[in-house]
């Protein structure tokens, strides 16, 4: 930046060059009279002495401009230093908060990774322990499903079923596996799979032969058009047993059985499909006298039956509770009885007592005092203590007594 002096001696320099232009150009226009015609007149190159003053007033401003410059450069770099060095100094308070944070998350994003490196190999391993668990539970399924086609096979499952819904009913106690059996009217026998006890005596006929041949076969048929087939095989089948099982008429052979038969299905897809391609299945079941069961309805109807026997215990034990209440209270009398007889033989042992001090003080004591005045030598009587103690008195009124004085209120509180 070019200082202000310094142009205004530009501007006064460049106004005095124009003044001396302007005489000089005056001068040389009015010639002098005295002087002859034949001299003639000096001329002055005024684009020479102009072209000179600009070349110096041109130096002299470039040199002015190129100092101006270089100073004000040197300024603003000291300016600019300075400046620098104070925001530098201030930011570095501003800063020293973000590095510690920036430290604090280094180490907390070490530590997370340390953390994820641990837990990768955790999963690793879980994921290595749950594929194992998967690979055997399918083998295990695979040989489950091979097992099932074989009928002793299926009947063991069902079997197992049925004792597993029994456990989880609560109803371990009231069931009965294979043990009751029946002779029919042509000489043979009938045995049902699991009879039910109620709490009135009587019990319900559970039957868990459920045909799944069909079925199980269509799980390994990929061609539609045969596990169709298969599929309203397996229904037939179902109602199939259902006939025969209603045929048996369980209900004539045993007297204490109610007027149905429980068919159990050891499966709710079994049923569920069943159902679906025969969907008149259960009501027809039903007027047969048949009851088609699934583990989740089996489980309602053993809850039911479950409840009836709480219900007969809770009244057993209420009369059982009633039987010991009426003994204890007999024994609560003999207890009371011979309280009687104590307190009697207490207030007799009281008067006897009492009879015995007036009798000691009235008859006895004077003698002895007679024997002293005639000279009688003999030690002195023993101290006989006052009775501190006295009998707490009834105040029950199912024990006949009434309203407690003080100092039976105080025994009572003892």
């Amino acid at each position: 930046m070019v200082d202000i002096a310094t142009v205004i001696l530009i501007v006064l320099g460049l106004a005095i060059l124009g003044l001396l232009v302007i005489i000089f150009q005056r001068q040389a226009g009015a010639a002098p009279t005295e002087q002859p015609v034949d001299t003639p007149a000096p001329t002055i190159d005024h684009s020479v002495l102009v072209s000179a003053v600009r070349e110096a007033v041109d130096a002299q401003i470039r040199k002015t401009t190129s100092e101006t410059i270089a100073d004000t450069s040197r300024q603003a770099g000291e300016m600019l230093e300075q400046r620098g060095q104070l925001i530098a100094e201030q930011t570095k308070g501003l800063l020293d908060p973000f590095a510690a944070q920036l430290q604090q998350l280094r180490e907390t994003v070490g530590q997370m990774t340390t953390s994820y490196e641990g837990d990768k190999a955790t999963v690793k391993e879980m994921a290595e322990q749950l594929t194992g668990r998967i690979n055997t539970l399918n083998a295990t399924a695979s040989q489950l499903a091979g097992a099932l086609k074989s009928p002793a096979a299926r009947g063991a499952w069902g079997e197992n079923q049925l004792r597993n819904i029994i456990e989880l009913a609560g109803m371990a106690p009231y069931c009965d596996f294979a043990e009751q059996s029946v002779t029919t009217g042509e000489g043979g026998r009938q045995r049902p799979d699991l009879t039910v006890n109620l709490p009135n005596g009587a019990f319900i006929v559970v039957d868990s032969k459920v045909p799944l041949s069909a079925y199980l076969e269509m799980q390994d048929v990929s061609d539609e058009t045969e596990r169709q087939r298969l599929f309203v095989e397996h229904g037939k089948a179902m109602r199939a047993h259902v006939k025969a099982l209603a045929e048996k008429r369980y209900w004539d052979q045993f007297p204490e059985s109610p007027d149905f038969v429980v068919m159990f299905v050891p499966g709710e897809s079994f049923l569920a499909d069943a159902l679906r391609i025969d969907a008149a299945l259960a009501e027809d079941a039903m007027r047969s006298r048949v009851v088609v069961t699934s583990p989740m309805s089996l489980m309602a109807l053993l809850l039911t039956v479950a409840r009836g026997w709480q219900t007969r215990q809770i009244a057993e034990n209420a009369t059982k509770v009633q039987s010991e209440a009426a003994e204890l209270y007999r024994r609560i009398d003999t207890v009371l009885e011979s309280m009687a007889k104590t307190g009697r033989g207490l207030t007799t042992a009281t008067d006897a007592y009492n009879k015995m001090i007036g009798s000691v003080e009235a008859r006895l004591l004077p003698s002895m005092r007679r024997f002293r005045e005639f000279g009688v030598p003999g030690d002195d009587l023993v101290d006989v203590p006052q009775l501190e103690h006295s009998v707490r008195e009834i105040g029950a009124e199912e024990l006949g007594g009434g309203e407690l004085g003080p100092g039976a209120a105080g025994e009572l509180e003892a």
